[in-house]
């Protein structure tokens, strides 16, 4: 299921990343860095976990939904909680520096990002991809992925396409849920008149 207004982009990688599958066209912070390295999966999943928490109790507070369970509301709490945490050890961190925005398209086998220059990586190759998940959150998760392939965009730039690797069930589900409120939001915002 793609998303309406998506451009159509010819590669072997597309078909294999986005045919017959929740498919997301936005807008996100993100950075890919060829080589391996490692990743700490349960953090981005935390991450994924909490903003999923975060923005389903704001459209609950949206809904004025008073009578809400105490352990829901427990939940919403420690998201928040985790959330201020993070955000505390990114100050603490100040010696990274901001991600680039840059049109990425998301499933979740996998992404294609438009980058500006080459990106040094070769078909077959390992590497993490960056991505800012909430524009609200200026904090990242990492994900390790395997070069697909890279080919001129329409504008000048570059497309590289990026095959997901499995990091664990509870990640991989986190993802899936994140990117399924990427495309309803994106849907909603399409049927609002402009």
């Amino acid at each position: 299921m793609n998303t309406p207004g998506a451009s159509v982009v010819h590669h072997p990688a597309e078909v294999e990343l986005f045919e017959d599958t929740l498919t997301c066209d936005v807008s996100l912070p993100a950075v890919f860095e060829p080589g391996s390295g490692a990743i700490r999966a349960g953090a981005a999943e935390m991450l994924l976990r909490s903003v999923a928490l975060v923005e389903d109790s704001r459209g609950a507070d949206d809904s004025d939904e008073r009578g809400a369970d105490g352990s829901q509301q427990l939940a919403r709490l420690e998201a928040r909680m985790d959330l201020a945490l993070v955000l505390l050890g990114r100050l603490l961190r100040q010696s990274t520096q901001a991600l680039p925005l840059r049109p990425v398209r998301w499933s979740r086998r996998g992404l294609r990002l438009e980058l500006g220059q080459r990106s040094g990586a070769v078909q077959g190759s390992a590497g993490i991809v960056r991505l800012q998940p909430a524009d609200w959150l200026p904090d990242h998760i990492e994900l390790p992925v395997q070069v697909l392939g890279e080919a001129a965009s329409g504008n000048g730039g570059l497309y590289l396409w990026l095959r997901l690797q499995s990091t664990g069930e509870a990640l991989d589900t986190a993802l899936e849920r994140h990117l399924f409120r990427l495309h309803r939001r994106q849907i909603a915002d399409s049927r609002r008149p402009r």
